[in-house]
């Protein structure tokens, strides 16, 4: 099978490629395609690639080139991990938000409205041209905001896309450990939006073990979540919520330890992904190494504000090893061998979530199997979460509907009606300021 990845020249590339060479099964990817605008990075990261390789029988073949109707020609799956203004751009985000008092996190409030409009017209492009010249291909995305992305791409290629994100994995995971459970024998009741979602139970042999857990102080203050939010906050709630919801439930406290951050988390890997870029480039120089321990560091310091804000100490050992390619490589297996499996993805609701409509893409467990990922019925959000989530898809939809038309009133609305931003004035700074630093915001007129 001939995979492409567009984005090739991304730093989590080696991640994916890794777990290919770990995959021994039959129909395995054979052939790899690196498709990225920036041809150093596209060199840097294949240096790594052929170091991971060296020695591994049979390892996928890896090619590279800057066409993107080249890369996308002959392909069964294309996994999609583009960054629209690369990381500089990301620290404009946080920066221009920042300054106005509220949250520029890449995919929650303004910072991810802004990551948002100027990822989803590319991001649609994309998805026209895969319907035109791989029209039998699988796309699994994992660009941000993954699941605003996701949605973009089906109007144009349906469910042949597919959304994915570690972070319900990560989570679920945790739990299960702390519980002394199994991950991969225990069902997670996740339902939500990509990085807006609720772990509402954990079945083991049929029985649920989230009680258990909510009932347990000690055993909740032996995970990253439960030091995140605190005990009484998870026991109010009766779930366990994805972390990115700290910038919900604790916002002042996020914003302020972002403003107070000596750089925010795009200018670290700005600088930090700059420094290992040109490492890699050196004639003699041991990529792969480099690439290892610029990613250790990175993995370390994940939402580092969000538990310093909350007192929440380093990340456990286990959580630095991330997930996402694990997600990948199992999803390409499910489709292409027909072996059947389930996993938390992002795709259309197609009824799930009875207060969204079928075409909104949302975060739930799916079944996956040759013929694509298909929703697990859940039961209704509680009016909290409902309330949320409705929130949010209406801000999604927003930015749809700017990206698509070039709408300036659209684009406004969307930064107003977002829970963490303030003010309809604020709204309209917010995107004067992302205009003045982002030219590819041009088209809002």
């Amino acid at each position: 099978m001939r995979l492409t990845i567009l984005g090739g020249g991304g730093f989590r590339v080696p991640l994916v490629y890794g777990a290919l060479l770990a995959d021994r099964g039959e129909g395995r990817v054979t052939r790899v395609v690196l498709h990225d605008l920036d041809a150093d990075r596209l060199s840097a990261v294949t240096r790594v690639l052929a170091e991971q390789a060296a020695g591994v029988a049979g390892a996928p073949e890896v090619t590279a080139t800057t066409d993107l109707d080249e890369a996308l020609r002959g392909a069964d799956f294309v996994f999609s991990a583009i960054r629209v203004g690369g990381l500089q751009g990301r620290a404009d985000d946080e920066r221009v938000a920042l300054a106005e008092g509220v949250l520029g996190q890449e995919t929650v409030g303004a910072g991810g409205i802004a990551y948002g409009l100027r990822t989803v017209p590319v991001a649609a492009d994309i998805a026209r041209r895969v319907a035109r010249l791989a029209p039998d291909a699988w796309v699994i995305n994992f660009t941000n905001p993954a699941g605003l992305v996701t949605e973009a791409m089906a109007r144009h290629l349906g469910d042949r896309v597919i959304g994915i994100c570690d972070s319900p994995v990560g989570l679920g995971r945790r739990i299960a450990r702390v519980l002394g459970a199994d991950p991969r024998e225990a069902w997670i009741d996740y339902v939500g939006l990509n990085h807006l979602g609720w772990v509402r139970g954990l079945r083991v042999a049929g029985r649920d073990e989230l009680p258990r857990l909510l009932a347990d102080t000690a055993l909740l203050g032996s995970f990253e979540e439960g030091r995140l939010f605190g005990a009484d906050w998870l026991r109010s709630l009766g779930a366990i919520p994805n972390e990115y919801l700290h910038y919900y439930y604790f916002n002042r406290e996020a914003v302020r330890a972002y403003r107070e951050a000596e750089r925010t988390r795009g200018a670290f890997l700005r600088d930090q992904q700059a420094r290992f870029y040109e490492e890699a480039r050196r004639p003699g120089a041991r990529a792969l190494a480099a690439w290892e321990r610029t990613r250790a560091e990175r993995e370390a310091t994940y939402m580092s504000e969000n538990r310093e804000a909350a007192g929440a100490g380093e990340r456990e050992a286990d959580d630095l090893s991330g997930g996402y390619e694990k997600v990948a490589l199992a999803l390409m297996r499910a489709v292409a061998r027909n072996e059947r499996t389930v996993l938390i993805l992002n795709v259309r609701n197609r009824g799930t979530l009875s207060v969204l409509d079928p075409e909104a893409v949302i975060e739930v467990p799916c079944v996956v199997d040759a013929s694509g990922a298909h929703p697990v019925a859940v039961d209704p959000l509680p009016g909290h979460a409902t309330g949320l989530v409705c929130a949010v898809k209406a801000v999604e939809r927003e930015v749809l509907a700017a990206a698509g038309t070039g709408s300036r009133a659209a684009a406004v609305k969307a930064f107003a009606l977002h829970p963490l931003v303030d003010s309809v004035n604020t709204a309209h700074r917010l995107l004067d300021g992302y205009r003045a630093v982002h030219p590819g915001l041009a088209y809002l007129r």
